[in-house]
C-alpha cells in the first residue's frame, strides 16, 4: 500500500473542524470572552507547553496521565503538553502578576490528553475557563458558577440543571486514617460509584482504623444524592464534625441563590483533579455535563503562594457537539469584475460588518458556508444591494 494512502488519516480521538462547526466554536469563544470580561475577568494565554514539574506539581496522578510528555532539544528538560490550564493560571496569578488583591483571570485555548476522558469526546479539548483569585468567601464560589450558568445561557442551552458537592465531607470522615493513595482512589471510585458492598471491605481494611462513627458516615454518603432536601438529611445522619457542618452550610447557601436553575446535591461526588479543596460543581444540560468547576485553595501552594482561588472550565467542542447547529450566516453575492466603482461598494459594506463573498467567473452555482440572500447589482450607474432571486 502506498504510503500517501493513509497519509491523511488522524490519530485517533483527533480531529480537523470543518466550517460549520468552526464557526459556531468560535462565536462561543468571543461570547464567552466577552460574558467573562463583563464580570471583570482578564484574559490569559499561557504557553501549550512548559517544563513537566510546573504543569504537574501538585495536581495528582490523574493530572500526570492525562499529560502528552516530550524532551526538549533545546534543553534536555522533559516537557509537558497542558492538559489542563488551571495550574498554570495559578503560576501566572503566583509569579507574573503577584497581586496583593483579587485577580480574576480567563482563558480559552487547546488542552490536549492522553487519552479522552469519555467514550466519544475529542484528545484535544478547546478549554475556556474563568478563575477568581485572592478571595476565600463564599462570594467568589457563587460568581463563579454564576458566570458558568450565564455563559451557558447566553450560547442557548435549555434546562440547566447545578449539582453540587463539598470534597470536604469526605475528607474530614476519612481525618486521622492512614490510608494509602491507591486505597483512596479505590474509595473515591466506590463512591461515585455508589457501590456499598466494596466500600464496607475499603473501610475495614484501613491500616489506621476508622472510627463506627466515621464509617457509618461513609457508607451514609451514598444515599446522599438527590434535590436540596438532601443536604438535611445529611445533617441528620453525618457526624457534627466541625469541617462537615461548615461544607453543608456552604452548600445549602450556594443552592439557595442558584436562582430559576434546577439544583441537586451528590455529597459522594468526588469528580476533578486532585485539587479541589472546598465545594465543587457540574453544570448539566442537553442531557450531557457541560462545565465543571468549584473552589481549589492549594492550588498555588507549589508556586510559593497559596492564594485562595475559586473557577470552572468546559469544552467549546464538546458544548457546541449537543447545540443545534447554527443557520448558515447571510452574505451579499457580488459578481467579480475588475471594477473600481464595483469595488468600492464591496469595500464599503465589508466596512460595515457585512460578508461580501464575490463569485469567481464559471462558479455562478457553487453553494459553501455562507447564505447569498441578497447580491449587488448595477442600478443606474451605481453598486446597489437587492435581494437575491
Amino acid at each position: 500500500m502506498p504510503a500517501w494512502s493513509s497519509s491523511w488519516q488522524l490519530p485517533d480521538q483527533i480531529a480537523d473542524v470543518l466550517p460549520s462547526e468552526a464557526r459556531h466554536i468560535e462565536e462561543l469563544r468571543r461570547l464567552f470572552l466577552d460574558t467573562a470580561r463583563s464580570y471583570g475577568y482578564e484574559l490569559v494565554m499561557p504557553p501549550l507547553l512548559e517544563h513537566l514539574e510546573s504543569l504537574l506539581t501538585g495536581t495528582g496522578e490523574a493530572l500526570d496521565l492525562q499529560t502528552f510528555k516530550l524532551v526538549d532539544q533545546l534543553s534536555g528538560r522533559t516537557l509537558g503538553l497542558r492538559a489542563d490550564t488551571t495550574p498554570q493560571v495559578a503560576r501566572i496569578d503566583a509569579h507574573l502578576l503577584n497581586r496583593s488583591g483579587v485577580a480574576r483571570l480567563c482563558y480559552c485555548g487547546p488542552v490536549l490528553h492522553t487519552r479522552a476522558d469519555k467514550p466519544h469526546a475529542t484528545r484535544e479539548p478547546l478549554q475556556f475557563g474563568a478563575e477568581i483569585y485572592g478571595h476565600a468567601g463564599l462570594e467568589a464560589d457563587l460568581e463563579a458558577q454564576r458566570l458558568a450558568l450565564d455563559c451557558l445561557q447566553a450560547a442557548g442551552v435549555a434546562d440547566l440543571m447545578v449539582d453540587m458537592a463539598d470534597v470536604r465531607i469526605v475528607s474530614s470522615l476519612l481525618e486521622g486514617a492512614t490510608i494509602s493513595a491507591a486505597s483512596l482512589s479505590r474509595i473515591h471510585a466506590a463512591l461515585a460509584a455508589k457501590d456499598a458492598s466494596e466500600m464496607s471491605i475499603l473501610l475495614a481494611g484501613l491500616e489506621g482504623g476508622i472510627s463506627a462513627q466515621a464509617r457509618e458516615g461513609m457508607m451514609a454518603l451514598m444515599q446522599l444524592y438527590g434535590d436540596e432536601q438532601v443536604l438535611l438529611e445529611a445533617e441528620k445522619v453525618l457526624p457534627s464534625l466541625p469541617g462537615i457542618r461548615e461544607a453543608l452550610q456552604n452548600l445549602k447557601w450556594l443552592a439557595s441563590r442558584a436562582g430559576d436553575v434546577k439544583v441537586s446535591i451528590d455529597l459522594a461526588d468526588l469528580r476533578g483533579y486532585a485539587y479541589y479543596s472546598g465545594t465543587r460543581f457540574a453544570i448539566y444540560g442537553q442531557g450531557a455535563e457541560l462545565a465543571r468547576g468549584g473552589r481549589y485553595d492549594e492550588v498555588g501552594a507549589v508556586f510559593g503562594r497559596n492564594r485562595p482561588a475559586a473557577g470552572f472550565s468546559l469544552d467549546l467542542k464538546e458544548l457546541v457537539s449537543v447545540l443545534p447547529p447554527r443557520p448558515l450566516r447571510a452574505a451579499v453575492c457580488a459578481p467579480w469584475r475588475d471594477d473600481a466603482s464595483l469595488n468600492a461598494a464591496i469595500g464599503r459594506l465589508r466596512a460595515s460588518g457585512e460578508t461580501v463573498t464575490c463569485v469567481l467567473p464559471g462558479h455562478e452555482n457553487e453553494v459553501n458556508e455562507f447564505d447569498c440572500d441578497r447580491e449587488l447589482a448595477l442600478k443606474a450607474g451605481e453598486w446597489v444591494v437587492q435581494t437575491r432571486n
